[in-house]
């Protein structure tokens, strides 16, 4: 019998959206034999549980195939008071750079990959613009040097990236990641020689009532910046792209109307989120749906499947960039609340706007879209436009 939800399946990467349906309708806690994990995937059930952290932990890792070393030295895998403590020493790190000092740079890189793009009829969305934006915004707010933004770039997509045959995590991938840790481990060092004014320096530096982050705690936390910036915001904001170009009349009212640009964005973050599916371990048993979840259990929250309840949202599958979808789970829920959902915002706004004044109408050159692999984000490979 085939199984209703592969973990990892190619068509579930493709377009996982029918399959959540099918568990929320019929399986609303289901046993992947794929993951060997439970998957809760309506609203009600994944927002409960990613609040309920003293049930569902993240102490072992929020990653469905984890990568060794991360787990209790991230905000995402730590649960209180833990967890409270790096928040509030990564908070103090952030509050030193205004959100402010982010337009000018970012407005400077959608510029300047925007004349490129301009220059020629066809583009990258993805290579040619997204990436150039989050990648050289990462590297100026940690302070990180221009040469290596390709060979991250490549590393990150790759440690975030899942082998399908394997059903898992590779060598290479798990290489991937300590390239990372090591690159980065080398500029917390010259940090601590050298302090400069930006986020390395400042979380190297935090302190609240003497407490300090660890060696270890900047390298993983500064990693998972890294990893969000390169990876989930850059996909975002081309998930995003795409979006508006499946639906051209949205796109078209967005350039008639820029007023609609910030409630496009929420609508996305709904209607087809980059972070699909963190995990999480059971600590107590519980019961969900007539299943009894045992202590040890590991369980997929699919944020991407609560985004598209009935139950919670009216006319889910449908794109409405007027919805206003007040309490999507596209960063997340409770005390894992994305630290960066501020700043992941502004930029999409700042670059989107940028993008669509300059560039109303695209199109994409292929039939289909090719997705990375990964159990727990959905990222477009490339995205191949043309200039209409």
């Amino acid at each position: 019998m085939r199984e209703p939800f592969d973990l990892y399946s190619p068509e579930i990467d493709a377009d996982p959206f029918p399959h959540y349906e099918l568990l929320r309708e019929k399986y609303p806690c289901y046993w992947s034999e794929s993951g060997k994990l439970w998957i809760l995937s309506r609203f009600e059930d994944v927002s409960r549980a990613a609040q309920d952290w003293e049930t569902f932990s993240s102490s072992q890792g929020n990653m469905i195939d984890e990568i060794p070393g991360r787990a209790g030295a991230t905000l995402g895998t730590t649960d209180p008071p833990r967890h409270d403590r790096l928040r509030a020493l990564s908070q103090a790190a952030f509050l030193r750079r205004n959100l402010d000092q982010t337009i000018a740079p970012t407005l400077e890189i959608a510029d300047r990959s925007l004349e490129k793009i301009l220059a020629r009829k066809s583009f990258e969305f993805v290579e040619d613009y997204s990436s150039q934006i989050t990648v050289g915004l990462l590297f100026r707010t940690l302070g990180l040097p221009e040469r290596d933004h390709n060979e991250i770039r490549r590393n990150v997509i790759l440690a975030v990236s899942t082998d399908k045959a394997a059903k898992g995590r590779t060598e290479e991938h798990l290489a991937a990641f300590k390239y990372i840790s090591d690159f980065l481990g080398e500029e917390v060092a010259r940090r601590r020689a050298e302090p400069k004014d930006d986020l390395i320096t400042h979380l190297a530096e935090a302190e609240i009532d003497g407490d300090r982050l660890s060696e270890r705690e900047i390298v993983m936390t500064t990693a998972t910046f890294v990893m969000a910036g390169v990876e989930s915001l850059s996909s975002f904001m081309s998930v995003f792209a795409k979006n508006l170009h499946d639906y051209p009349d949205a796109r078209r009212r967005i350039v008639a109307n820029f007023d609609l640009l910030q409630p496009a964005i929420e609508e996305s973050l709904r209607f087809n989120t980059s972070a699909q599916r963190f995990k999480r371990v059971v600590m107590k048993e519980t019961q969900v749906h007539g299943q009894t979840l045992k202590p040890g259990d590991k369980v997929a929250l699919a944020y991407g499947s609560a985004n598209r309840d009935w139950r919670k949202f009216r006319n889910p599958d449908v794109y409405d960039i007027e919805r206003r979808p007040q309490g999507h789970l596209g960063f997340g829920a409770g005390k894992h609340f994305c630290l960066g959902s501020q700043m992941a915002r502004m930029v999409t706004e700042l670059s989107m706007r940028r993008f669509l004044e300059k560039i109303p109408n695209y199109q994409l050159t292929e039939n289909s879209v090719a997705w990375n692999t990964s159990s727990n984000f959905r990222s477009p490979v490339a995205l191949p436009f043309e200039i209409v």
